[in-house]
């Protein structure tokens, strides 16, 4: 008898859509603060709408922070030079509304700066989890990576000039046809491919059609998981003229799903972009991937989960958990053990030890925190687990 398959899907978004324009902003925002200061406190929001930015939050620090020309400059380099594309970075409205954080917070929560690093408490409470899965040589799920790397690829092609019709908005989505191996997810082929496009008014949609399969599909999607009922939605409302922020609303932190492993494992809540390594939302969403991907790398487990809580002000982590859905070389109390040698899940020892204290946040914000093969994610550095 045949094993049963199953569907599952993640989608993505460009760093051209009005959400992660957003996300970028606040982590410029926060980059620029911590490379003059690097015990910045950040918690920096960005909404924007037609003709609008607004940078609004909590910021302390002895950086001088020039917010209007860091909206224009994330705008203009992700391609919103023109309200034709859905906003002009040299002529939008920028609203700033920047406040100093709590002194109940900042002074006696959690001491960044002043109290010795393994002393630093938790600037928040909450819990966080970090993924791996050996279905990829990036130990990330194939739907979250093909949907992350189509939108990637739609991007790089409106910039290098190989398709001059694209406009900076887009989504993606990928189904994939898995087998369940005991626990471990067998990616079996591409079920669905869906992509939505902003494009320029001058393009049929059976030319869109075209262009997105030779140049953006078939150099992202390996050819082994794609067969002759392979589903593809290619700007299936039809057209894509009006995007952006002209087009929608965008928020800080709505893409938290595309920011981590695209619906797999699971999701404590809270954002990332914007925040500074004291707020656990990030730094322990990092440290836990980081634990998570080393054991599946060290062969412990074929899949693996990890979570990790705080309670604000308090160094030391409420739990430390770790789930390998039965793929476990050996019992996950074992592998939790091995965890937690070779972890410190403490928030000032996670900024110490993944380098977090250092501005290279901008990046961060657009086609994923996890599985990137680039030096400045520390949280992607294996730990040899035993």
């Amino acid at each position: 008898m045949a094993a049963e398959t199953f569907l599952f899907t993640s989608e993505s978004v460009n760093e051209g859509h009005p959400d992660k324009l957003c996300d970028q902003v606040s982590d410029a925002v926060l980059d620029a603060c911590l490379a003059q200061d690097p015990f910045a406190k950040v918690a920096c929001e960005t909404a924007t709408k037609t003709d609008m930015v607004m940078v609004f939050g909590e910021i302390t620090t002895s950086a001088k922070v020039d917010y209007e020309k860091i909206v224009r400059d994330t705008c203009r380099t992700i391609g919103f030079t023109s309200n034709d594309v859905g906003l002009s970075a040299d002529t939008c409205k920028v609203l700033v509304h920047i406040e100093e954080q709590s002194p109940e917070i900042g002074a006696g929560v959690h001491g960044m700066g002043t109290k010795a690093l393994e002393e630093v408490g938790a600037g928040d409470q909450g819990h966080m989890f970090g993924y791996a899965t050996d279905e990829t040589e990036q130990l990330m799920p194939l739907t979250h990576v093909l949907a992350t790397q189509l939108g990637y690829r739609l991007t790089e092609a409106r910039k290098n000039g190989t398709c001059p019709w694209l406009r900076p908005d887009g989504k993606t989505q990928v189904t994939v046809e898995y087998r369940n191996d005991n626990g471990a997810m067998v990616p079996l082929r591409v079920h669905t491919i869906l992509i939505s496009t902003q494009h320029s008014p001058d393009v049929t949609n059976d030319y869109i059609h075209k262009e997105l399969m030779e140049h953006v599909i078939k150099p992202v999607v390996p050819s082994k998981y794609l067969d002759n009922k392979t589903i593809f939605h290619l700007n299936p409302s039809g057209r894509f003229v009006i995007g952006g922020p002209h087009g929608d609303a965008g928020l800080t932190g709505r893409k938290i799903i595309i920011d981590t492993y695209g619906g797999w494992g699971a999701h404590g809540g809270g954002a990332f972009s914007g925040k500074d390594p004291t707020k656990v939302d990030r730094s322990g969403a990092y440290i836990a991937r980081q634990a998570a991907k080393s054991v599946v790398a060290s062969s412990l487990a074929r899949r693996c989960l990890v979570q990790v809580s705080y309670a604000i002000g308090v160094a030391q982590p409420l739990s430390v958990h770790v789930d390998t859905y039965g793929t476990g070389s050996k019992p996950d109390k074992e592998i939790l053990a091995s965890v937690l040698r070779a972890f410190d899940f403490r928030p000032g020892l996670i900024a110490r030890d993944l380098d977090l204290f250092r501005a290279r946040y901008k990046k961060t914000a657009a086609y994923g925190h996890f599985g990137r093969d680039d030096a400045d994610f520390t949280w992607e550095k294996v730990k040899k687990l035993s």
